[in-house]
């Protein structure tokens, strides 16, 4: 049996949410560095206005992340696999060795500016739950227009499904999809249409700038965003870091390749939940758990049993 490391992506942030893994992870040593890696006191951008600026809420993330594995890393416990859903997967390449933490912080950095400036208004993103892949995708390619583009993002569950494009065409398919059965949708608190092709622009220049970084062969699989399978060089990892922002998050084919390698207890790093609830309702036989609401005790524990 194994145990897989989760890193969650946008919608996991709070305000307050650096000072309260600072408090119960204790490695101040981590958010240290990032202030100075980023030349600024690092805890004074998770307040509830800074958090409205795309950048620093992937850079929050980021760090949580990154903080809650390096808590483990320190106590002699390591996962045997690693994914993250979208900016988390940046998280998943540091716990990885493939990318060093300043390495990884100084593009999420540049990722979170180009994405904040490539649609100033206008676009976002929705989700639709209770619909298969197929039922939205018709849907969309009904819908959507040259003028009002609208595209199938992150595929999170089988029935639950993520849209991005222009605010217009993204309200008349969650209103088609409910009127095709689809148990709920909503708009998502997001203002850029992530993981469709209006980002290309964007992929296509982080891209360069992660290019020049070497980066390392992961130590453990990593399990890429875009076809969902374990990557074991350093090149395929960095181009799945670049290619994601413009294609579709396969987060259900992701833990489902962790399924098959034998992992039976999926942790979600800190602040994330979202990603927990997914896992628990995919593989019931598996167990699922949020970081960020457990004990430090009790995680270790847990991965001692797992790994007897």
């Amino acid at each position: 049996m194994s145990v897989a490391f989760l890193f969650p992506g946008q919608g996991a942030q709070y305000a307050g949410m650096l000072h309260d893994i600072k408090n119960k992870w204790g490695l101040a040593t981590t958010f240290e560095e990032a202030s100075e890696v980023l030349n600024q006191d690092v805890l004074s951008l998770d307040s509830s206005e800074k958090l409205k600026y795309n950048k620093n809420v992937q850079i929050c993330l980021f760090i949580a992340g990154v903080a809650t594995a390096r808590s483990f890393k320190n106590k002699g416990y390591s996962p045997e696999v690693v994914g993250g859903h979208s900016i988390g997967a940046f998280g998943a390449a540091v716990a990885s060795e493939v990318l060093s933490f300043k390495e990884a912080l100084l593009l999420v950095k540049k990722r979170g500016e180009l994405m904040g400036n490539a649609y100033p208004d206008g676009h976002g993103m929705g989700v639709v739950m209770g619909l298969r892949e197929h039922q939205l995708l018709s849907i969309v390619h009904e819908l959507s227009t040259d003028a009002a583009p609208v595209y199938v993002a992150n595929l999170n569950a089988p029935d639950q499904i993520t849209i991005s494009g222009t605010l217009k065409a993204i309200e008349k398919v969650l209103e088609k999809a409910s009127k095709k059965g689809a148990r709920k949708t909503k708009m998502l608190h997001v203002t850029v249409p992530s993981h469709c092709p209006l980002m290309e622009g964007v992929s296509n220049e982080l891209r360069k700038t992660i290019t020049e970084v070497k980066g390392k062969d992961p130590i453990v699989p990593f399990i890429g965003n875009c076809k969902a399978r374990k990557l074991w060089k350093a090149a395929d990892v960095k181009e799945d870091l670049a290619a994601s922002v413009a294609l579709p998050v396969r987060w259900h084919d992701t833990t489902e390749v962790m399924y098959e390698m034998g992992t039976r207890l999926y942790i979600e790093m800190a602040p994330g939940r979202v990603l927990t609830d997914l896992a628990a309702k995919s593989f019931p036989e598996a167990r699922a758990i949020s970081a960020a609401e457990s004990t430090v005790k009790t995680l270790m524990i847990l991965m001692e049993k797992e790994k007897m």
